[in-house]
């Protein structure tokens, strides 16, 4: 029973969260064959402020480029 914990900052839309945990299933039954019936995945959103990377909050950081962060 596969579980995936995925943490992202805030601001994904609902499309987009489907089209991830829809990917993230896929890659399981391929890779491993997994039953998808019997994968969980959980995506926790992260407020920007409650994120850090290289000693900088990401909310400080200035927003990347679709597909960089």
């Amino acid at each position: 029973m596969p579980y995936v914990n995925l943490q992202i900052t805030k601001g994904a839309t609902r499309a987009q969260k489907a089209e991830i945990v829809k990917a993230f299933t896929d890659t399981l039954v391929r890779v491993l064959g997994k039953n998808p019936q019997n994968t969980h995945i959980v995506i926790q959103e992260i407020e920007r402020e409650d994120w850090d990377h290289g000693g900088e909050l990401v909310a400080d950081k200035t927003p990347a480029s679709p597909g960089k962060a």
